[in-house]
């Protein structure tokens, strides 16, 4: 039991709760039988779920119980304050104790940024936690960092931002030298706001792969292996993305429901659309990970469903695999220079 990688699951948190969590806690385990799955939540409900799911005498399912539930628009200060024993909290002592190697949760992302910060702390070097996830590109994905964590960062920041997903990239992807570009208005050297400008200068002397400048489209193209931003502009441009996905999907639906003959021609094409689907379905890139903190902990999308929540516990088995921390703290002394 000892050699399995160990994952502590947030089951309270979200939109759908553990009526999707637990589902998508044994769907994952019937692909991986390495990793033991601690399931933290109401003891009661809990084991209600896995007897109608039929999973009580799964030994890789840990029940913990947790007293307390962050709401999703909860403040983090009250979170941290008022909700010692909520699952989130309880997910991630875990991490903290040794009794789990990462944490997942569908949750409240500031109230799970402030606790993973309070309970795991820092790495040295990194000033800020940065969340960062992969973006399906015309050519694999692109990774992009922060996506909501930090709404106003300094050039520093963005600094320890590019340090962080390249090392990431190198983890996950097993890229040697991952291109790493700055998200500005532009290409030119005189375009961005002051601290894209101070940033640029800063990563240009940076012992990695930088780029230079990316623009928004170069999100999608695939010729960039990590983005870097400012958390505002990356949660706005993820949150764009995640919508046209979604537009582009029911409109050609709608177009191919349209009459008997469009109908037809779906049936003929569906091994192409299907294929779209799953290349494009923001479900199997759930799974944002905090880096720079001192443990891994996972947030998925608040909406999750069942399987978009079994591919962010697979993030977090695949950052626990990799040793994502720790590789980061490996290289913060060549990257980080005062």
């Amino acid at each position: 039991m000892d050699s399995l990688f160990r994952i502590a699951i947030d089951t309270m948190s979200g939109d759908n709760g553990l009526e999707a969590v637990v589902p998508a806690a044994v769907m994952f385990l019937k692909e991986h039988d390495d990793t033991i799955l601690t399931l933290v939540g109401d003891e009661t409900l809990l084991r209600s779920e896995l007897k109608r799911l039929k999973q009580t005498d799964n030994e890789r399912l840990i029940v913990q119980h947790a007293s307390q539930v962050v709401t999703m628009d909860e403040s983090p200060a009250l979170a941290l304050r008022g909700k010692k024993d909520s699952s989130m909290r309880v997910a991630i002592n875990l991490v903290k104790s040794g009794d789990a190697d990462a944490a997942v949760s569908a949750g409240n992302t500031g109230a799970l940024m402030a606790t993973g910060r309070f309970v795991l702390r820092m790495l040295p070097g990194i000033d800020r936690p940065a969340i960062c996830t992969a973006i399906p590109a015309s050519k694999g994905h692109t990774y992009m960092l922060d996506l909501g964590a930090n709404i106003d960062s300094t050039s520093e920041h963005l600094y320890q931002f590019a340090v962080m997903g390249s090392e990431l990239v190198r983890a996950i992807d097993g890229i040697d030298s991952p291109r790493v570009g700055l998200l500005n208005i532009g290409s030119e050297d005189m375009k961005g706001n002051e601290q894209v400008k101070a940033a640029h200068e800063r990563l240009q002397s940076g012992e990695f792969n930088y780029i230079g400048f990316a623009e928004g489209d170069d999100i999608f193209h695939g010729d960039v292996d990590v983005i870097v931003c400012d958390g505002f502009v990356g949660n706005v441009a993820l949150k764009t993305s995640e919508g046209l996905a979604k537009m582009l999907s029911q409109e050609i639906k709608a177009g191919y429901m349209k009459n008997l003959y469009t109908r037809f021609v779906a049936l003929i094409s569906y091994p192409v659309l299907k294929a779209f689907r799953d290349r494009f379905d923001h479900r199997r890139y759930n799974g944002a990970s905090f880096l720079g903190l001192k443990g891994i902990v996972i947030k998925s999308h608040g909406g999750a469903d069942s399987l978009a929540f079994s591919y962010a516990i697979n993030i977090a088995r695949k950052a626990v695999m990799e040793k994502v921390p720790e590789r980061i703290e490996q290289h913060l002394q060549k990257h980080l220079v005062d």
